[in-house]
C-alpha cells in the first residue's frame, strides 16, 4: 500500500517501462517559439506501457543557461492522465520578471510521481527529456522609409567578388565572349 491508504498496483517484473512520446512539436527538428502576447505553444504526448497511473506529472522548460521554468498554467504540475500542456510564455514573462524567459535553447522534461530522476521501471512513468525547442523575442517593426537597410543584403555582392572562385569563373567567361566574337568576324 501507499502512504495514502491506496493499495499499489500489481505489476509483473518482466513488463515493459512506462514511455512518453512527444508528439506536438515534431522532435525531428528544434521548434521555435515566439515569446510575444497571443503565441501560444502546446505540447502534446502519448503514453505507453503504463501500469501505474501517475497521480500527476510536472512539466518543466530547462534553458541551457541552466534556469528551469515551470511550463503551463498551474506551475509545472498538471493531472497525471493529461496528455498535452498549453503555455503562454507571454504571460509568463510579464508575471516572472526575477526570473524572465531567455532567447535560447531549452529541453522539455516531463515526470510522474517517481521524480525527474526515477529510474526504469515495469509499468512506471519512465521520465522524458527528449525534445528540444527554442524561444525569441521578436524586433520591433522598422518602416523601410525610416532608414532601415538590410545590412547582410548589401555586402553580399562584396562577398563573391573576394572569392577566388568567382574571380576565376568570370575571367572564364570574358575569355569566353571576347574568343567567341572575333570567331564571328
Amino acid at each position: 500500500q501507499s502512504g495514502s491508504g491506496t493499495p499499489m498496483p500489481t505489476i509483473p517484473q518482466n513488463a515493459p517501462a512506462g514511455l512518453l512520446t512527444v508528439t506536438q512539436p515534431p522532435q525531428q527538428s528544434t521548434s521555435y517559439y515566439k515569446i510575444a502576447q497571443n503565441q501560444y505553444i502546446t505540447f502534446a504526448w502519448n503514453f505507453s506501457y503504463i501500469l501505474a497511473t501517475p497521480t500527476h506529472l510536472t512539466v518543466s522548460a530547462v534553458c541551457e543557461n541552466g534556469n528551469t521554468y515551470p511550463v503551463g498554467p498551474t506551475d509545472g504540475i498538471i493531472p497525471g492522465t493529461a496528455t498535452s500542456v498549453v503555455w503562454d510564455t507571454y504571460a509568463y514573462q510579464t508575471s516572472h520578471p526575477q526570473l524572465p524567459l531567455a532567447q535560447a535553447k531549452y529541453t522539455l522534461k516531463i515526470w510522474g510521481d517517481q521524480g525527474p530522476d526515477a529510474p526504469r521501471a515495469p509499468g512506471y512513468l519512465t521520465p522524458n527529456s527528449a525534445l528540444q525547442f527554442a524561444l525569441y523575442t521578436p524586433q520591433a517593426y522598422t518602416p523601410i522609409g525610416s532608414g532601415w537597410s538590410c545590412a547582410g543584403c548589401s555586402s553580399a555582392m562584396s562577398q563573391y567578388i573576394t572569392q577566388p572562385a568567382f574571380t576565376a569563373v568570370m575571367a572564364t567567361l570574358l575569355v569566353m565572349f571576347l574568343s567567341g566574337s572575333i570567331l564571328m568576324r
